[in-house]
């Protein structure tokens, strides 16, 4: 006699779901609470960076990296690109001011981290040993320059968040510190690193380009102080 073939049950079919939606919920739950960290870590970032910024000026009358005066006040400067000490013009807008910016905090006491001093051009690709890098493993950079999106035509003190954050981490940081819009407000899309494709295009629109297809992973953003 042959033996009667059994599929499964309605029960066992919805338990198979049922367990299926759980796992795909735990690996979505878990993808948002990454996300979120790395929000978090930028966000505790930069106001950590700005706040030594201020913190800084408030000690030695002086602007960070631009002291002209640190390797007579600040022990542990000297070996840094012009002996550890800035131009002194109160702006950050030498090399040897943008590498000498994260050295004389640092010796300073004012963020953790050993840094060389050497000379850094402004753009995104100072070495780690002159600049600290951001949760994706980027280098940061300080200057006075116009590198937030909508600021072309003025220049300000920036702080630039290095490459490699996904658009929507840049949004929801963006939402988290500031207005939520990649061209206004104190916190802007870093108009060097894949603008176009990190917001909308057009002069005036302010929204980010976050799409379920291919969203870019390489935006960056500036702190305009």
């Amino acid at each position: 006699m042959k033996k009667q073939q059994s599929g499964f049950t309605l029960v066992e079919i919805a338990i198979v779901l049922v367990i299926i939606g759980l796992l795909l919920g735990g690996v979505l739950k878990g993808q948002e609470m990454i996300t979120s960290a790395k929000v978090r870590n930028l966000a505790d970032q930069g106001s950590a960076i700005k706040t030594a910024f201020y913190a800084f000026q408030d000690r030695y009358r002086a602007v960070p990296g631009d002291y002209a005066n640190a390797s007579n006040n600040i022990n542990g400067v000297a070996g840094g690109a012009n002996g550890g000490n800035g131009s002194g013009n109160g702006l950050v807008d030498t090399n040897n001011d943008r590498g000498l910016f994260w050295l004389q905090l640092s010796a300073a006491g004012f963020i953790t981290g050993n840094y060389d001093g050497q000379a850094a051009a402004n753009n995104t690709t100072c070495g780690s040993t002159t600049c600290p890098t951001n949760t994706y493993g980027a280098p940061m950079m300080f200057s006075w320059g116009n590198n937030a999106d909508n600021n072309n035509t003025r220049s300000a003190h920036e702080l630039r968040t290095g490459r490699g954050v996904p658009v929507e981490v840049l949004a929801e940081l963006d939402r988290k510190i500031d207005d939520g819009a990649p061209r206004t407000g104190s916190f802007m899309v870093d108009r060097t690193v894949s603008a176009n494709q990190c917001r909308q295009g057009g002069v005036n629109n302010s929204n980010y380009r976050i799409v379920s297809n291919n969203p870019e992973s390489n935006c960056a953003g500036v702190h305009v102080l």
